[in-house]
Parts: C-alpha cells; sequence; structure tokens
C-alpha cells in the first residue's frame, strides 16, 4: 500500500482509505463491520473516515478497532444532529461541542486526527462560532487537527480562511469541478486533501437504469452525456479507471471508499497499487469533461 504525506501535518496516510457512510446507513452489523475493519488494518489500510451523523457507524468503528486506535488516522466530522442526540439546531455551539464529545465516546478514544466541518455553508462559517469551536477542540487535544467537508464555491472559501489543516471534497469521473477550483488552492496552502466518492457511486452500474440514491442519479445523469467508452458493460474497465483517474489528480493525499463486501478493500487496494491512470488517459477523459459539462455540473455536497 502506498503511503502519502498528508499536507503539512504529521500524519502519512494510505492512499486508499476506509468510508463509513453505508456501514452506518445501509446496517452493517457490528461483526461485519469487525471483519471489514480488521482485516482492511491488516492489509494496509490506515484511514478511517466517519461523521457523528453516519447513524450508528461511530459505535461501529469503536467497537470493532478501538484496541487498534494507533495502527491508523481517525477522522471524523461534526455540524448535524447526530443519532438520539438533542433537538438543537445543527450548528449550535451547544450541539457542536456535544457532538464532539459524543464522537469521541463511540470511537473509543480521547482524540481525532482529523475533527472536520460537515458542509457548513458560507453564511454560518462567517459567523466564526463554527470555527472558533473546533479550533477549540484542537487546542485542547480532542483533535490533531482540524479540516473542512465539502464542495464548490463554500469549501473555496472555508479553506481561504487559513484555519484549516485538511479539505474533504468530491473528485471522480462525474464531479470534476473541484480539480480546477479546489485542488489548486489546497496544494498553495499545503492542506492535506481527502477525496471522498472517487468512484462516483458506481452511479454507471445499472447500465440505463438510474440508481434511487440521489448522488448516483446525478452522477448517472452526467455520465450518460459524457459517454466514456470504457463505462461501457462489456469492458468491465468502469470502476479500475474511475477509481485511478481519481488517484492520478494533483495533490490528493487518500481516497475514502466505502464498502460492506468481507475482502472488498483488498480488491481495490490492488488497483491502487497499480498506480495512477497514463496521463494521454486522463487528459481525455479531462478534455471530455470540458467539452460536455455545463455551469450545473458543481461538486456534489
Amino acid at each position: 500500500m502506498e503511503y502519502r504525506s498528508f499536507g503539512a501535518t504529521d500524519l502519512s496516510v494510505s492512499v486508499l482509505g476506509f468510508g463509513s457512510s453505508e456501514i452506518g446507513f445501509l446496517g452493517a452489523s457490528p461483526e461485519e463491520v469487525d471483519t471489514l475493519l480488521n482485516q482492511a488494518l491488516d492489509d494496509g489500510l490506515n484511514v478511517i473516515d466517519t461523521a457523528e451523523c453516519y447513524m450508528d457507524a461511530e459505535e461501529k468503528i469503536g467497537r470493532a478497532v478501538g484496541h487498534r486506535r494507533s495502527e491508523y488516522a481517525l477522522f471524523t466530522k461534526l455540524g448535524h444532529r447526530y443519532a438520539g442526540g438533542p433537538e438543537l439546531d445543527d450548528w449550535s455551539p451547544e450541539l457542536l461541542r456535544l457532538s464532539i464529545d459524543n464522537s469521541l465516546r463511540r470511537l473509543r478514544t480521547d482524540r481525532v486526527d482529523l475533527l472536520q466541518v460537515h458542509s457548513c455553508n458560507a453564511e454560518v462559517l462567517r459567523r466564526g462560532e463554527v470555527l472558533e469551536i473546533v479550533q477549540e477542540a484542537k487546542q485542547a487535544g480532542k483533535a490533531r487537527y482540524i479540516g473542512y467537508s465539502g464542495d464548490g464555491e463554500e469549501a473555496l472559501e472555508a479553506i481561504q480562511t487559513g484555519v484549516f489543516d485538511a479539505l474533504q471534497t468530491s473528485v471522480n469521473l462525474a464531479d470534476q469541478q473541484a480539480i480546477d477550483l479546489l485542488l489548486p488552492e489546497a496544494a498553495s496552502r499545503n492542506l492535506g486533501v481527502v477525496v471522498k466518492r472517487p468512484v462516483a457511486n458506481v452511479a454507471w452500474h445499472n447500465g440505463m437504469m438510474p440508481p434511487a440514491r440521489r448522488y448516483g442519479r446525478v452522477y448517472w445523469e452526467r455520465l450518460m452525456a459524457l459517454r466514456y467508452p470504457f463505462l461501457e458493460p462489456d469492458t468491465g474497465a468502469g470502476f479500475e479507471t474511475a477509481l485511478r483517474f481519481t488517484l492520478a489528480q494533483p495533490g490528493v493525499s487518500t481516497m475514502i471508499v466505502g464498502t460492506m463486501r468481507h475482502g472488498r478493500w483488498r480488491e481495490n487496494a490492488a488497483i491502487v497499487a497499480r498506480g495512477p491512470l497514463p496521463p494521454a488517459e486522463k487528459d481525455a477523459i479531462r478534455a471530455r469533461w470540458r467539452e460536455v459539462a455545463t455551469d450545473e455540473w458543481v461538486g456534489q455536497t
């Protein structure tokens, strides 16, 4: 497994990380998560990304690998009401502070490596309370570093505050705005970059039938217009090309991929080991995007 530096932090991160939204929202059993995460750690995984609003994902992670805490970088997010939490505004200072402590308890740790502001809009961010609270958590030792998770112009404004150590954003075949808008800015500030949805939710998987979930449907509509030849079912090249395309983008530290299937992380790691997509193939994908994409094809938060 390849490891990369994470911006100006002292973290070294596996280029392939584990995203936990699926194990929360799709109801993976604790036993399934135990097997998934321990196998992945054994195979070289050292990044686990989660959020307090991913149902019970944090609790499952803490139960499964809390005893191996020193072996991985743990990223979580705050800013949305968590399961069983009080009926408070998503961005109220009281909820944010409760959320941080709740995450630590569920994850069975006293500190996360990266605490991320989860898709906070620019208007709320400008008020300053959110920034104060995450900085407070960092100073108190509850988070080693702080980041912003989001997309588009609001993510650009967030990282330009100079407060954050890292950016998490969407980059994939069907979501390329960040390549021009955010990645150069993140690089200029030496931020760690976490890429979410690096395989575009595999939105092409059902062919002419659009996925039911919102993210997948948006990506499917774009891919139907882009008509990349490697996504044709008979080629079998879609997933590998998608993952290696994202890996080829400059400044990417780690890509988080979720799964519920045993052995899948190992298969994905084998793809990543083949390296980034060759420049000519990457450039052809980018050229097709520039030819087809409209102004409405912004980053999907």
